[in-house]
């Protein structure tokens, strides 16, 4: 992943609405959700729904496949994966492992860097 890759995944995200929508998905797993059940669970009306699920698919954040009269989207983690090791590929020099020390886990889900 590039510098303009990682900003186009990072402004597709940058909406509360679409955060909300791949968090949904990544809870959904590899089945995935037709696009009224996206909008049923989060209570977003069909138009404005289908404009975000267009921006998140064009930057290859979901993907989407034709059933039927249905569209289903799924989440993309290989993407997010590779956004993940850009942003951590220098983490303590390129050398990661030994930052796992200056981390202490906050929440569930995510990591701080202690003080010494």
């Amino acid at each position: 992943m590039d510098t303009s890759s990682a900003v186009k995944v990072f402004e597709s995200l940058s909406s509360g609405i679409r955060l909300d929508i791949y968090r949904l998905l990544v809870k959904a797993g590899p089945a995935g959700l037709v696009a009224g059940e996206i909008g049923t669970e989060l209570g977003v009306p069909p138009t404005n729904l289908s404009f975000h699920l267009k921006a998140l698919t064009q930057s290859q954040l979901l993907s989407v496949t034709q059933e039927g009269r249905f569209l289903r989207y799924r989440a993309q983690l290989a993407l997010m994966h590779e956004l993940v090791t850009y942003l951590t590929a220098e983490c303590c020099s390129g050398h990661p492992e030994l930052c796992a020390e200056t981390c202490q886990p906050v929440g569930s889900h995510a990591c701080l860097a202690t003080e010494s």
